[in-house]
Parts: C-alpha cells; sequence; structure tokens
C-alpha cells in the first residue's frame, strides 16, 4: 500500500468518524431531549432528526452511527497500519479495507435507500459518511495489488505477526472493551414503544427535565375551541409524511386510554400542512409529497360520510404507493366519497386555511405538536408525549 493511499484511506476513515460521533451524539441528545433541534436541520427534507427519530436509524434498539463510528475506527487502523507497519503487512492492508468497504457499501446502499425513496429525507451527516465509506471503497479497490483469493491465508499470517506487537494487542483490548462498554452502555430507543404506543417508565431525571421545559416554554396562543378539555394537542400533519404515520400509531393508544380514564379532558385536532406545492405556498418545486393535498382533501370528504377514521387508516398503510389517482379511488372506495372532483376546489381552500394557521404559528415540517400551547417539532417520544398530557393535567387540577 502506497502511503499516499493510506493517508487517503485515513482522511476519509477520520471524516467518517467524525460524522458517526455527531451523529450519535444527536441522536442521544434527540432520546433524552424533546425540545433539542439539530443543527443540521435544514428543512422538512433535509432533516437529521427526522432520520434518526425513524425505524431505520437503529439496529436492536442502537443507533446505527454507533455502529459506524466503530467501523470507521477499524478502517482508521488499518490506514494507519498501511503507514507504519511491515511491509509484508502494508501488501495486504487495502485488500482488508476492500473487504470491510464492500460489507458498508451495501449497508449504507440500504440506508440511503431508505432516507432518500421511503422517508424522502436528506441527513447531511449520513451522507458524510456515506462519501467516506464510498471514498475507501474507491481507493482501496485501486490500490489492492494482491489476489483476493489469498487474503484469508495472509490475514492469518498478519494476525501472528500483529500478536507479537505490544502496541497492536494494546490497541486491539483497547478497541474491542471499547466496543463493547459503548454497545453494552449507550441508551437504547424504544422501538417496541414508538411503534405500539407503549411508554417506557421514564427516570427521575427525565421527569424533572421534561417538567421544567413544560414550565418554561413558551406557550403559543391557538384559537381552537378546547369544548372544556384540559389539555389541547393540536397536530400539523401530512398524510404523506413518514414520521406522520409512525407519530399516528404510537399516540393512538394514548390518546385512548386517556379518554377511557378522564373522558373530555384531552382533545386531540389533527390539521392538515400538507408539503405540496399545489396547496401549500410555504413549499417550492413541487414538494416531497405530491399526493398530500389530494389526501387531506379526501379525509375531509370522508368525514362527512362518518369514514374519516377509515380513510386516515388507509392513507397511512398506503403511503409508498400514493398517487392523486390512488388517492381520488379510495376517496370513492374507502371514504364512499361520489363527489371528490365537484367537492375538490372548495375542500381544498379549507386545507389551506389549516396551512395558512401552521404557517402562522411558526411549522416548518410534519408533524408539529402544539401541547396547549408548547411546540414540539418532529416525532415527540411516547414517553415525553404521555408526560406532556400528564403535566397538564397535574397542573389543570392543581388552579
Amino acid at each position: 500500500m502506497t502511503q499516499r493511499a493510506a493517508r487517503f484511506g485515513l482522511i476519509c476513515a477520520i471524516v467518517g468518524l467524525a460524522a458517526s460521533i455527531a451523529a450519535a451524539y444527536v441522536h442521544y441528545r434527540l432520546l433524552f431531549d424533546p425540545t433539542y433541534r439539530s443543527f443540521c436541520d435544514v428543512s422538512s427534507s433535509i432533516s437529521c432528526t427526522q432520520v434518526y427519530m425513524s425505524r431505520f436509524s437503529t439496529f436492536r434498539g442502537v443507533p446505527v452511527a454507533v455502529f459506524g463510528a466503530l467501523w470507521f475506527v477499524v478502517a482508521a487502523l488499518l490506514s494507519l497500519s498501511g503507514l507504519t507497519a511491515r511491509q509484508s503487512v502494508r501488501e495486504s492492508i487495502p485488500g482488508y479495507l476492500f473487504v470491510l468497504s464492500t460489507l458498508a457499501l451495501a449497508v449504507i446502499l440500504y440506508l440511503g435507500y431508505a432516507s432518500i425513496v421511503v422517508l424522502k429525507t436528506y441527513c447531511l451527516l449520513c451522507l458524510i459518511t456515506y462519501a467516506a465509506v464510498i471514498g475507501l471503497f474507491i481507493m482501496s479497490g485501486a490500490a489492492t495489488s494482491i489476489p483476493m483469493t489469498t487474503l484469508p491465508r495472509r490475514a492469518m499470517r498478519d494476525v501472528r505477526v500483529l500478536a507479537g506487537s505490544p502496541l497492536a494487542i494494546t490497541l486491539a483490548v483497547l478497541f474491542f472493551a471499547g466496543a463493547a462498554s459503548t454497545l453494552a452502555f449507550f441508551p437504547r430507543e424504544g422501538e417496541a414503544g414508538s411503534q405500539s404506543g407503549a411508554s417506557p417508565a421514564p427516570s427521575q431525571a427525565q421527569t424533572s427535565e421534561f417538567e421544567r421545559v413544560m414550565a418554561t416554554q413558551p406557550r403559543v396562543p391557538i384559537v381552537i375551541p378546547t369544548d372544556g378539555a384540559k389539555v389541547l394537542i393540536v397536530d400539523f400533519s401530512d398524510f404523506q409524511c413518514p414520521f406522520c404515520k409512525q407519530a399516528f400509531y404510537a399516540y393512538k393508544p394514548i390518546l385512548a386510554k386517556y379518554e377511557t380514564q378522564q373522558p373530555g379532558a384531552v382533545k386531540f385536532v389533527l390539521k392538515d400542512y400538507p408539503l405540496d406545492s399545489e396547496c401549500n405556498v410555504n413549499v417550492t418545486g413541487g414538494g416531497p409529497h405530491p399526493s398530500a393535498c389530494e389526501a387531506a382533501v379526501a379525509v375531509r370528504l370522508a368525514q362527512t360520510h362518518g369514514r374519516m377514521d377509515a380513510m386516515e387508516e388507509w392513507l397511512f398503510q398506503n403511503q409508498p404507493s400514493l398517487t392523486p389517482p390512488t388517492v381520488r379511488q379510495a376517496a370513492h372506495d374507502v371514504g364512499q366519497v361520489n363527489d371528490f372532483d365537484s367537492k375538490y376546489a372548495f375542500t381544498l381552500e379549507l386545507v389551506k386555511g389549516d396551512i395558512a394557521l401552521g404557517h402562522q404559528l411558526g411549522v416548518r415540517s410534519t408533524p408539529t405538536l402544539f401541547i396547549n400551547g408548547v411546540k414540539f417539532e418532529g416525532v415527540l417520544g411516547t414517553q415525553y408525549f404521555e408526560q406532556a398530557i400528564a403535566y397538564e393535567l397535574k397542573h389543570a387540577a392543581a388552579k
């Protein structure tokens, strides 16, 4: 391996490691601070937060960014060996990096597809790690000069060589100890809870911190009748938004529980904020969700036939395949709407009314929640969602 190739590999590994550490930090903050907004949240379609709060961001509860950081540490150590190890070891390093980067390339292709195609959201930190992996893949492929079939035999030989180096042994022990500790103690994300609505019991520190947030955050006045409810939750949503789907299914059982325990105490209002320039003047270039305006209209028209819940369920369940024609057909088949076209223009104006209200309240992405006026952007974790309701009910009773 040439010195130039080894230096390039080391730079790629360090850049990827830095981006992965930053991503893991952001993910950690999102788990414990519901008001935290990542520095790489630029818009509704360029948002690290939206990606990290999706189901694709973890593996067995551990953020993918943590595994990425560990992978880049290995790549950095190998690249460093390409600069300092004896010649017999250095000539094998590109082959090792090529195998590792090929496996990593398969992973980032899957994650990139999930982010860009499924979630329709770009994560800047993720893109940096993708570029670092691709750089390592190209470099190692070009620098490999040995037959790949000889790699297993060379690996056994190089392990024996490194086993005789106290520095190599020390680095290996430190790496495996650090990796094991990181994977064991990094806070897990409650994947099952976020999908089913079950809320893990918060720690005392989390409870205290969240109560501080609820007590100190500014409250935006929203002119929506409470109908006697002590807690008014307003959710600006988009039926084509994957994160809105996640929130829809996560919050439903919590709201049902409070309706059973304290009927009428909590009012949930769903407001339309489709990210589609057809009806949303705040979105340019068509928008990431080209069927969202039709979907919002379909739900409103289905409501007049008592089929709103069924229409919402169908839209969220069929998000990946939504098109304006399929939405209109579903409005007929599921929502029992026979006059979609004739009522479309009038109903779309009602949707635009929600959009105008959202713009006035500073809504920039979906979902955006207002819980008695306290604003939360993105999917609020179920434990925080339930804590917010409990907090507001407690303070309403104390008045």
